[in-house]
Parts: C-alpha cells; sequence; structure tokens
C-alpha cells in the first residue's frame, strides 16, 4: 500500500493508473498534475486524482510513488522539474512507448536519484486521449515492459515488479535498447504505415469517394492512423533509426510480394500469403512463437 500517489500528466495512460491502483487498494491518495489546468480539473471531477497540483514538483511532494505520463520527448524536462524532490525511498516511473531515450533523459535530470527511476511500457492503450477515457482495467490481461539499468535499485525493481502485478499484468524485463528494437517492429512500424496508407489515400483526387467504399478491413488495418499526432510524432523521432531500419525490411518484404505478383506462375505469390497468413493465425498476443498456451 501506497500513501500517496504523484501522478504527473492526468490523460488515459496516467489517468488509468490512477484508477487501476485506487480500484485495486494500493494507494490512499493520488495528487495528480497536467500541463493543462483544464485536465487536471476534469481529472479531479472525474475522481482520477484526488487532490490538484499547481505543479508537477507539488504532485510529488509527500509522494512515495511517482508516475510521468507525459510525452517521452518531455520526459527529461519533467523529471528535472521534480529532481530536488526525488528520495531513494520514492519508487518513480514512466509509461513511455520507448526507453533508450527515456533511460538517457532520466540519467540526465535525475543524476544521484537515478537509481529510483524503474522505466516502464505498459503494452496497451487506445487511438483515442484524454482523462475520460481513462479506465480502471485499461491494463489488465496486458504485458508491461520493464527496462532496468545496472543502477536500478533492486528493492524499486521489485517493488514495480509486484504492482505492476497486483494491478493484473503480465511483467517482463529487457534492456532499454533491445525494448526499442523490438517494438520499431511491432508497434512504431505499424503506426507508421497506418499514417502512410491514410496518406495514400487522401492524397488521390477521388479519396472522399474511395473512402465510402472502406469496409472492415481497411478500419482495421488504418484504426491506429487515428492516434495523438504529437505523441507519435515523439515516438518516431525518438526511436528513429530503428524505425527506419525495420521499414527498409518492410520495403523488401514489399517488393517479394510485388515481384510475385508479377511472376509467370501463382506458387510464389501463394506461398508468401501461405507464409503470412500461417504465422498471424497462431499468433497470440504476449505468447513467444512455437510456444502453446496452457
Amino acid at each position: 500500500m501506497f500513501e500517496q500517489l504523484g501522478l504527473i500528466g492526468c490523460g488515459l495512460m496516467g489517468g488509468s493508473f490512477a484508477l487501476a491502483m485506487k480500484k485495486a487498494g494500493l494507494v490512499k491518495r493520488v495528487v495528480g498534475y497536467s500541463k493543462s489546468p483544464s485536465t487536471t480539473d476534469r481529472a479531479r471531477q472525474l475522481g482520477v486524482i484526488d487532490v490538484e497540483a499547481p505543479s508537477a514538483l507539488l504532485a510529488v511532494a509527500g509522494a512515495d510513488i511517482v508516475l510521468v505520463a507525459v510525452p517521452v520527448a518531455a520526459t527529461e524536462a519533467t523529471l528535472k522539474s521534480i529532481k530536488h524532490l526525488v528520495t531513494p525511498q520514492m519508487l518513480v516511473m514512466d509509461v513511455g512507448s520507448t526507453k533508450a531515450d527515456v533511460v538517457q533523459a532520466a540519467q540526465r535530470a535525475l543524476r544521484d536519484q537515478f537509481g529510483s527511476f524503474v522505466p516502464a511500457h505498459p503494452i496497451t492503450g487506445r487511438e483515442v486521449s484524454g482523462v475520460e477515457h481513462a479506465e480502471a482495467d485499461l491494463y489488465r490481461g496486458r504485458q508491461v515492459i520493464l527496462t532496468p539499468t545496472e543502477r536500478t535499485l533492486a528493492a524499486h525493481l521489485r517493488c514495480a515488479e509486484e504492482l505492476w502485478t497486483r494491478l493484473g499484468c503480465r511483467v517482463t524485463s529487457m534492456a532499454p535498447e533491445a525494448h526499442d528494437a523490438a517494438f520499431a517492429a511491432v508497434s512504431h512500424l505499424p503506426h507508421l504505415l497506418a499514417f502512410a496508407m491514410m496518406q495514400s489515400v487522401i492524397r488521390q483526387e477521388n479519396s472522399d469517394y474511395i473512402l465510402s467504399l472502406a469496409g472492415t478491413g481497411f478500419r482495421d488495418f488504418t484504426r491506429i492512423a487515428a492516434s495523438d499526432p504529437k505523441m507519435w510524432r515523439d515516438i518516431l523521432r525518438a526511436n528513429r533509426d530503428e524505425v527506419l531500419a525495420q521499414s527498409q525490411l518492410f520495403k523488401q518484404a514489399l517488393q517479394g510480394l510485388e515481384d510475385a505478383m508479377r511472376a509467370s506462375s501463382d506458387q510464389p505469390l501463394e506461398d508468401l500469403i501461405t507464409l503470412a497468413s500461417h504465422t498471424r493465425a497462431h499468433w497470440r498476443m504476449g505468447a513467444q512463437r512455437g510456444h502453446k498456451d496452457a
């Protein structure tokens, strides 16, 4: 049980974390701060937070756990603003979708108190944003990736693992660089492709007519294109090298399919589609390939 959660960023992710902590009985009080006062006020009205703080620093005052739920590009400035109140007893986490840049930012900002920081990435979210969409069960049943370093305090890492587990999550740890390489493939590139797909349609003269004909396949493929533009601008730029590397691999795979379409035989194209179809049909979220769910 924590006495006080200092929540910096009262949007979808931060708000859902606060609601989940309350529902699980893991925190007595939540003090929240958002850059927009209207967001903080709305969070209090909705019962997401108990007390509004006028600054990030005052949100942290008296807290024994802090969640930084801001765009990844704002991580360093946010951590610098609270550095003077971070103690070795305080658990500080983030929920950013990139980790190498966040770890580097935290090292620069927190310096001697960096050991209190446990980088976290809950594999969840929605294409909508805002505290109005926060829900207590957003994290339940989801995977959470922790990316500790050699300076992360062992007690804080254990505390973070137990906390996320009690919120109903499956917890995994990996190196920040390995995280960013993997999620460039399975999260960041898919968003880039969804944005590109929408661009390719809306730039056509008869785009309105084309979109009026679209069905569930197009809807499902492009759902994540409705994600928050500024957040995904920051993520794609922060993990640029890894995403661009995955983009090259995608272009190679697309070229292979195009070459198969031009081939005189049907078999090369069918083989490529069969491989993709079989792999997708047997894929289960959170399960390693070749492992069967119990």
